[in-house]
């Protein structure tokens, strides 16, 4: 990875906290409504262990969950690149589950698999990352190369040679665009269904039933830069296992 790959995000992030930090205070804005980010990292200091212990576990559920999403994607998206009537079959329900308020149903999901567990949680973040995976998943298989496709047949490749030495290699590309997506979606539906947990989100639902403007606030905060970090580790993972792509090559220089 290159100099410029590691500096450039925290050039944007600084920029971008200074930006809030002069805005709140240019306005005069109430804390509660939005507080500064020196006042959130204050906070932040006196209950580090709190917010770190929390993060991991909201960090937690969103890997449980996005993992999940990964594994059947692959089967439901291997299946509709291979058959028309799949993906016909498929598409409506992975549509039907993409469009509807998960919000919604977080109640009755959680009354269904344990209130105070974390398999809700994990179940939601996996239901609602499932349509980007699979429709990635079918897009990138279906798009690899015809004419390597052709050569495979020549040698008498098997299905599985196909599927493992072409079409996810093909798929790779449009899998990380969706998982870039996925990553913030995930954090997001973790953190407002896991009240209970003890995560990120159960200290912003207290704070906002308290009225704790600077606890609400060092949640949100926690919830940014773990998206932050999550996004860098996918990226990393991106450049070492899509090396040979071209994407990958020009970002190097």
């Amino acid at each position: 990875m290159s100099r410029t790959r590691l500096i450039a995000p925290v050039v944007g992030l600084v920029l971008f906290f200074v930006a809030w930090e002069l805005l709140v205070r240019a306005f005069g804005i109430r804390p509660f409504v939005l507080a500064t980010p020196s006042r959130i990292v204050g906070y932040l200091a006196r209950f580090p262990d709190d917010y770190l212990r929390a993060a991991l576990i909201t960090f937690k559920h969103a890997a449980l969950g996005y993992a999940v999403a990964v594994f059947v994607a692959l089967v439901i998206g291997a299946a509709m690149a291979a058959s028309g009537f799949v993906e016909q079959a498929t598409q409506p329900v992975l549509t039907l589950i993409a469009v509807t308020p998960f919000a919604a149903y977080i109640a009755s999901v959680k009354i269904g698999l344990g209130l105070f567990s974390d398999r809700p949680v994990v179940f939601i973040v996996a239901l609602v990352s499932l349509p980007a995976f699979a429709f990635a998943t079918a897009d990138g298989m279906r798009s690899a190369d015809p004419s390597s496709r052709e050569l495979l047949a020549s040698v008498d490749a098997s299905r599985w040679e196909v599927l493992w030495h072409l079409r996810l290699p093909s798929a790779l590309p449009s899998l990380f665009t969706a998982a870039k997506y996925n990553t913030g979606l995930a954090l997001i539906v973790a953190y407002l269904a896991e009240g209970g947990t003890g995560g990120l989100g159960e200290i912003g639902s207290r704070a906002v039933a308290g009225n704790q403007g600077d606890r609400l606030w060092a949640a949100i905060l926690s919830m940014a830069f773990l998206g932050t970090i999550s996004l860098m580790l996918l990226n990393a993972l991106q450049g070492a296992v899509m090396g040979w792509h071209a994407s990958q090559r020009s970002q190097r220089g």
